[in-house]
């Protein structure tokens, strides 16, 4: 769990969080993170455990509002429950959580800390819900036309 802590405290230092917090509980949950020689710092915590370790960082409360959140309608007395509930908000296992996941991982590597590729071999879906079939016309907002 150090090096989940290690990941963590570099994301916040570096104000990193803000815009990409379903990203960072997506990496902390399910990546590999490690130092670019190959040393494993971490390999992914629980729910609970990211909870316990954002509690103890003291992560900023306000940043619960890019989920859709009122941090003061979340638990406010027990702070790991409110970031137990904030991580169920997030949809760590989404797209949206993953293609953060992946901006954050190339911003993290100049930084020192490699972050793994989705667990389940995935990347993060266009923005659309199908593919666009590239012999397709483009239509006049410049995007190609689906099938």
């Amino acid at each position: 769990m150090q090096g989940t802590r290690q990941f963590l405290e570099l994301v916040r230092d570096q104000q990193l969080v803000s815009g990409h917090l379903s990203g960072v509980f997506h990496i902390a949950i399910g990546r590999r993170i490690s130092t670019p020689a190959g040393d494993l710092l971490a390999a992914g915590v629980t729910w609970r455990e990211l909870a316990a370790l954002l509690k103890e960082l003291k992560f900023d409360r306000e940043l619960v509002r890019e989920l859709g959140a009122d941090p003061d309608q979340l638990s406010p007395k027990d702070r790991e429950k409110f970031w137990y509930y904030a991580v169920a908000m997030a949809k760590v296992d989404g797209p949206e959580a993953s293609g953060q996941a992946d901006e954050l991982a190339a911003r993290l590597a100049p930084l020192g800390l490699v972050v793994g590729p989705h667990p389940g071999g995935l990347t993060a879906p266009p923005t659309g819900s199908e593919p666009a079939d590239p012999s397709a016309p483009l239509s006049q907002t410049g995007r190609r036309k689906k099938k």
